[in-house]
């Protein structure tokens, strides 16, 4: 087992920049309604959250922008038109106009739509409308597969078929995004002592598939929170996985259940089944974390886990 001393935390930041793009958002008037602006601030105060944390959503996904009816189409097509877009793709003409501040408008009026495992799964709006700017890092220029989004928010209600294009899922108003791609992802993790780069890369961007693609894991339950906030922010996943697959153990399962220490806090342990491929023997280790506020933190740091 991977002695630990310390808590490391894998630095999160926006791509791009790295800043973000805080503007200026004029006030919506009283009789525009929800369907009018996906996302804009009326619209996130139907999703603000209800106290419950169940409401809470920590997901990994991808953020695509959509038009809500085609008269935004229309108007998204005659910005274009003044842009110089000469050479460039689609998504790089897009990326362009809507980053232009004269063309933040249009930016209010598109839905940003969350794809989990490519199934439409929320509409986000920001809690804040100075928050918009979060929307435009998201949207890549030059997209990859490998492109994700961290989403950090509260879930609200079901919206409506008018509200973008029939498309009926949970509204999101978010607090926080974070572009990136499992590249970087990987990179800000440090190789365990004796590890290569080249021999951690494909094992760290496997265990993040797995996390990932475990069923159902749209963010919103504490168990599937826990996950992914561990997914990119505890490294010492990862290390324990190299660390088991040189000694021929594979990771063979990953279970969360509620911690006994749940009197007051919403405690979730996450444990990690090894399975020796030779002996067909499971080591497991655990890890503790409170899910019990909008965002999860650790509790109690990798350590062997032994059944009661």
């Amino acid at each position: 087992m991977t002695n630990e001393t310390n808590i490391e935390l894998i630095p999160l930041t926006p791509i791009g920049s790295g800043e973000r793009a805080d503007v200026a958002v004029p006030a919506i008037p009283a009789s525009r309604t929800n369907s009018d602006c996906p996302t804009c601030a009326g619209a996130a105060t139907a999703a603000q959250p209800s106290g419950s944390p169940s409401s809470f959503i920590y997901v990994l996904g991808r953020i695509e922008p959509r038009f809500p009816k085609l008269s935004v189409e229309k108007e998204f097509a005659q910005a274009t038109g003044r842009a110089q877009t000469q050479g460039l793709t689609d998504r790089q003409a897009m990326h362009l106009v809507l980053s232009r501040p004269e063309n933040r408008y249009l930016v209010r009026q598109l839905c940003w739509v969350l794809t989990v495992e490519g199934i439409d799964t929320y509409l986000l709006v920001p809690r804040d409308p100075s928050e918009i700017g979060l929307l435009i890092e998201a949207l890549r220029p030059e997209p990859h597969d490998s492109d994700i989004d961290l989403v950090i928010g509260s879930r609200g209600p079901i919206a409506r078929p008018e509200f973008c294009n029939g498309l009926t899922v949970p509204i999101v108003a978010f607090d926080q995004i974070y572009p990136f791609d499992i590249k970087t992802l990987v990179t800000a993790l440090k190789p365990p002592h004796g590890t290569s780069a080249e021999t951690f890369t494909p094992i760290a961007e496997e265990v993040l598939a797995r996390i990932r693609l475990l069923s159902d894991n749209h963010g919103a339950t504490p168990g599937h929170r826990a996950l992914n906030y561990l997914a990119v922010r505890y490294p010492a996943v990862y290390a324990l996985t190299v660390e088991k697959l040189f000694q021929n153990c594979a990771l063979t399962s990953i279970d969360v259940r509620p911690s006994s220490l749940s009197a007051t806090r919403n405690i979730v342990e996450v444990i990690l089944a090894y399975t020796n491929r030779a002996t067909d023997v499971a080591e497991k280790h655990f890890i503790r974390v409170d899910v019990t506020d909008e965002f999860p933190f650790l509790v109690t740091k990798l350590s062997p886990y032994f059944d009661r």
